[in-house]
């Protein structure tokens, strides 16, 4: 132990970076809340850890300690947080040793690792790519609603969040025009309504799920999810939908 409270490396009897010691899957899930399993069993680990393992799942890059340190020890002394995540490292390797790879002064998740988050944007850039086949776990729209780390408050994460929000609201969009122009119409309303929940107030998301109804020829779906659309607009913000959403919906202004 160090004077600072902090974990000699020197003193663990080998170094940090060390390969997974069985054939048990690590998983690490970070949507919709926050699990690590291992083998098919639940793993508890402590605050720090899993602190520090969410920000290396969201982060796949290696990454500085210092600036890993500075991020989830911001209230402190440089010192005091690097210290914490000499600590949170050598807690992490007695509770899943090899989950993070040390590279002199980066660490990383081990590729070993299987991330929930890893799945979901490799899956909305396919969607996103209007070229790019897609695949039966595609059609899966549970997939793109998980938020990211719910709870965490941490300034780090805001953003992260906010960008993966987006980045699954535009890939639920994709989806649904897709399979409206495949002539999927049930698949395509259920991704039009999954980007709706995500984001109500979304002209763009609407006015896919409006064009999915009318591609089924349900015009008065269409209608309905017109004016439930104009509602909320006006009630929220005090606007009216777009003339071009009006006039997919062969309304005219009034």
């Amino acid at each position: 132990m160090l004077a600072d409270g902090g974990i000699d490396e020197r003193v663990l009897g080998a170094p940090l970076q060390s390969p997974l010691q069985s054939n048990d899957q690590v998983t690490l899930r970070v949507l919709s809340g926050f699990e690590v399993w291992v083998g098919g069993e639940h793993v508890a680990v402590t605050s720090n850890v899993e602190r520090l393992l969410g920000l290396l799942a969201v982060r796949r890059r290696p990454q500085a300690r210092l600036s890993v340190a500075s991020t989830l020890w911001m209230d402190t002394t440089e010192d005091r947080a690097t210290a914490n995540l000499r600590t949170a490292l050598w807690k992490a390797r007695q509770s899943i040793d090899g989950c993070i790879d040390v590279q002199g002064n980066h660490i990383a998740l081990s590729p070993q690792v299987d991330v929930d988050l890893t799945s979901v944007v490799e899956t909305t850039h396919r969607l996103l790519d209007g070229d790019a086949e897609l695949r039966a776990e595609d059609l899966d729209t549970g997939m793109l609603t998980g938020e990211l780390l719910p709870g965490w408050d941490e300034e780090w994460i805001l953003f992260e969040r906010e960008r993966l929000r987006q980045l699954c609201i535009h890939a639920l969009e994709a989806l649904c025009r897709r399979l409206s122009q495949d002539g999927h119409a049930g698949r395509a309303v259920d991704a039009g309504l999954a980007a709706v929940s995500a984001e109500p107030l979304r002209e763009s998301a609407q006015r896919a799920l409006i064009a999915a109804h009318l591609a089924e020829g349900n015009v008065s779906e269409a209608r309905r999810q017109y004016q439930d659309y104009r509602a909320i607009l006006w009630d929220s913000l005090g606007i009216e939908p777009s003339d071009t959403l009006r006039s997919i919906v062969g309304l005219t202004r009034v």
